[in-house]
């Protein structure tokens, strides 16, 4: 077991942002923090790098009690690299960024050159060995922040949504990455996002966090919005984007809402759904997972994600950019 959890906890300004009773993470595999924003991944990743000590209970680094206040801890660190959200690299060239690691460990002049251009290379950035690293665009410097990681040796490493502010290409490029260091080179990943249909193309296993607690699956869609009451005294929540959806309970005002993938239903036709919670959508994303398709669905502005089983993804005969109608249950809708 690469990592295991228990009972740990971290509190900033009397909020608890991390609350978990159990978790286990196992070795060479590619794993996924998934959650929206504030629901305690990057604290998660800030531990799990020993940088950040919890306020309670218990975490172990391959089979072994983590320590906080131990000279252990250097070691532990030396196996474990963090990728921050927005990396920073030093204002000289791009070889030398990625040599540095070697140098403190003073590995040989000759070896480092060859390990290097190797790292650029896996990373598709060997002709920029000599560019200045402040002028790189956000994908090309994530790039080589984790040709970086890769030079210090790591048996881990932790990256903090690293695709969240790229263009496509680099997107693209850093997926293929994450795939590569794990395959050729046994490097366990753990990274962080908000994007369910990235998570299930990298990821192994995927862990949800919500508010900071391990939370089922079911928490893919998530949105904030506003509970109304209407003249006859039926609720609606009534979503940032417009989106207004009947709904069953007793709060009122802000609240955040989950609707289940697996209870969405989605046709190409109106008819057959129910008057309520039946919104026109167009389909702009189909991802194959094992015994089900996911289908994401612009429903205007609001992007909608559906677990269709595959024999009735047969028989719906999709295309992207088709207009499709959705159809939310009420017992679909989680409130918090």
């Amino acid at each position: 077991m690469l990592y295991e959890l228990k009972n740990l906890k971290k509190t900033y300004d009397q909020r608890t942002v991390l609350d978990l009773k159990k978790l286990k993470f196992e070795k060479n595999k590619v794993l996924g923090l998934l959650g929206p924003n504030g629901a305690g991944k990057t604290t998660l990743l800030e531990i799990m790098a020993f940088l950040t000590k919890p306020d309670a209970g218990d975490l172990w680094f391959e089979e072994e009690r983590v320590n906080f206040t131990n000279a252990k801890l250097i070691d532990l660190r030396r196996k474990v690299v963090l990728i921050q959200q927005q990396p920073i690299l030093f204002t000289t060239t791009v070889f030398k960024n990625v040599e540095y690691p070697l140098k403190i460990r003073k590995t040989p002049i000759s070896e480092r050159k060859k390990i290097v251009k190797e790292l650029l290379e896996l990373v598709g950035m060997g002709m920029f060995e000599h560019a200045s690293a402040h002028k790189l665009s956000g994908g090309e410097t994530h790039r080589v922040a984790i040709a970086q990681a890769l030079a210090c040796l790591p048996e881990v490493i932790l990256m903090d949504e690293p695709t969240a502010s790229v263009d496509v290409e680099n997107q693209i490029n850093i997926e293929r990455i994450i795939k590569e260091i794990n395959l050729k080179k046994n490097i366990s990943v753990i990274f962080t996002t908000h994007n369910m249909i990235q998570a299930s193309r990298l990821a192994d296993e995927t862990v949800f966090l919500f508010e900071g607690k391990v939370a089922q699956s079911i928490y893919e869609n998530i949105f904030s919005g506003q509970i109304e009451a209407d003249s006859n005294g039926y609720k609606y929540c009534i979503l940032h984007s417009g989106m207004k959806l009947r709904v069953s309970s007793q709060k009122t005002g802000s609240i955040r809402i989950s609707i289940d993938p697996c209870m969405v239903k989605l046709n190409q036709k109106e008819s057959g759904h129910s008057m309520y919670n039946c919104f026109k959508g167009t389909l702009i994303q189909l991802t194959d997972e094992q015994s089900r398709v996911r289908a994401l669905v612009d429903v205007a502005g609001t992007p909608l994600s559906v677990l269709i089983p595959k024999d009735v993804f047969k028989g719906l005969h999709l295309d992207l950019g088709e207009k499709v109608w959705v159809n939310c249950p009420k017992e679909s809708i989680d409130i918090f």
